[in-house]
């Protein structure tokens, strides 16, 4: 019972580090609690980091339980079984746990089906001092700062109270996380161009909680011209970005369409491009770089639209959601009995580059809804000379704000990683500006309908992290999880002698 009692608390309290809460101290805290709570053996420490994960990641991603019961069961049960054996296979000390615990937030950035980075570590620390890290090792340097002070504190914490020999000293402690805070401070944080762009992020308004099949396309596409009319012609802009999936068409190509004829009247009468979010077939799309054009399927794009109609090509989503945009192993759960139907048809993969080009020339990275979460996504986009980064998605599906104001935080965090300005669209809610620091300048309310129009800075340079990238990092994590294992369990088979 004490087990469960404190791996619950240690859980919880990571969970309410995350947005909706937000109360990012609390992160490190129950990290401490964890440790202070998993000094005995093997199987106890497992079952204590099991309850753990199940009250972090049940919370944490308990959006999820709306859209798929059994899926929310099973995601909660994998994460929380991977700490669990991370407790389970590596030695008591404090150093190698927190390497394997932060090996398996890792794992979840790239599987399984592509990663699942939702409910991490970091996003409960984007509002906190660790933000600063993104731009030298990104999420997985936070985490591993989260664990490393957590479990070391708790369990030396733990040694005081017993009256135990203390484990490690303060400095020991301190010193490599302390480290990544100055390197923080002194590594590239990119560097203005001089030149500015304002932005309209449109926001067309509507119910949360609500699936494409109970509200008809053609509605969203109807609130965001309403709300992009109330924008005034003499307005002082240079490009108003829709939201995704605020078009849909069927049986044609974008370009064809009466929508693409309404978004260009809009684009001709304000004189500035627009980027909107269209859903089209893959057999019509003219919107090519696609990994698997067979004729099927439809594709998630976002299109550059001006006054003389849809430009030729656009960024087509490249991350797609499992279980939402794709059914991965989708013959095997028809088999089984699972209602697939739901999703008859797959979202094909785009291939291209992060990236939109505008008709000034200018540049920009695009992240599409769940590749906000990706810091791979963005950093793919700044690479190729993004300026600035656009994040246009659509969480209207979602009941409650427990996903959208996690993808905000996501969102805070690649703007750091990337050192760019993100401006982020979404329907129902939530808009946001946020700059190279991290910052939220400006967020609309769920379901609201409102235009954000901000003057972001274009940008040049890149960090580390954009430099490096997740990989180095991952093997640093594993060479030392196996350097401080083998030492430790060399430590812990010396017997002293009389």
């Amino acid at each position: 019972m004490r087990r469960l009692l404190a791996g619950l608390t240690a859980g919880l309290a990571v969970a309410a580090s995350m947005p909706p809460w937000g109360f990012w101290p609390l992160g490190l805290i129950g990290v401490i609690i964890l440790g202070a709570a998993t000094t005995g053996g093997r199987r106890s420490r497992a079952v204590t980091t099991l309850w753990f994960g199940i009250a972090w990641f049940g919370v944490g991603m308990v959006w999820m339980w709306f859209l798929t019961p059994p899926g929310y069961l099973f995601t909660t049960a994998l994460f929380a079984g991977a700490h669990a054996l991370a407790a389970l296979t590596t030695p008591q000390a404090p150093i190698p746990r927190a390497l394997a615990h932060t090996l398996v937030e890792a794992a979840r950035l790239v599987a399984p089906f592509g990663g699942v980075p939702l409910a991490t570590i970091a996003i409960g620390q984007a509002g906190g001092p660790l933000l600063g890290i993104a731009r030298v090792g990104g999420v997985i340097a936070i985490t591993w700062v989260v664990f490393h002070l957590g479990l070391s504190i708790g369990t030396r914490l733990t040694a005081v109270i017993r009256g135990d020999a203390i484990p490690s000293s303060w400095a020991a402690i301190l010193i490599a996380p302390a480290t990544l805070v100055v390197l923080a401070a002194i590594a590239p944080s990119g560097r203005d161009l001089g030149d500015g762009l304002t932005i309209a992020a449109v926001q067309g308004g509507g119910r949360q909680g609500t699936s494409a099949l109970e509200v008809p396309s053609r509605l969203v596409t109807e609130a965001h011209l309403a709300a992009t009319a109330e924008i005034e012609d003499s307005a002082d802009l240079d490009l108003v970005v829709w939201p995704e999936n605020t078009i849909d068409v069927n049986g044609m190509a974008f370009a064809d369409s009466q929508q693409a004829v309404e978004v260009a009247l809009e684009a001709s009468r304000l004189g500035v491009p627009l980027l909107v979010g269209v859903t089209e077939d893959v057999a019509t799309a003219r919107a090519l770089d696609l990994t698997d054009n067979d004729g099927r399927g439809f594709v998630n794009a976002q299109y550059v639209v001006t006054g003389s109609g849809a430009a030729e090509g656009a960024y087509v989503k490249v991350r797609r959601v499992p279980y939402g945009e794709y059914v991965p192993l989708r013959s095997l759960l028809e088999s089984l009995g699972a209602p697939v139907g739901q999703i008859p048809r797959d979202a094909v993969a785009g291939a291209g580059p992060a990236v939109l080009d505008l008709p000034d020339g200018q540049r920009v990275g695009v992240a599409i809804s769940w590749e906000i979460f990706f810091g791979d996504r963005v950093r793919d986009g700044v690479r190729e000379g993004g300026s600035l980064v656009i994040n246009p998605t659509n969480g209207a599906s979602y009941t409650w704000t427990v996903l959208q104001t996690q993808q905000i935080a996501s969102s805070r965090l690649r703007a750091v990683e990337s050192a760019r300005w993100v401006v982020q669209a979404a329907p129902t809610g939530f808009s946001a500006v946020i700059d190279p620091e991290g910052q939220v300048l400006e967020r609309t309310d769920v379901s609201e309908r409102r235009v954000i129009v901000a003057e972001v800075r274009l940008r040049e340079g890149l960090t580390w992290y954009s430099r490096l990238g997740d990989a180095p990092l991952a093997v640093l994590l594993v060479l030392g999880l196996l350097v401080t294992s083998g030492a430790s369990r060399r430590s812990a088979s010396v017997t002293p002698r009389a």
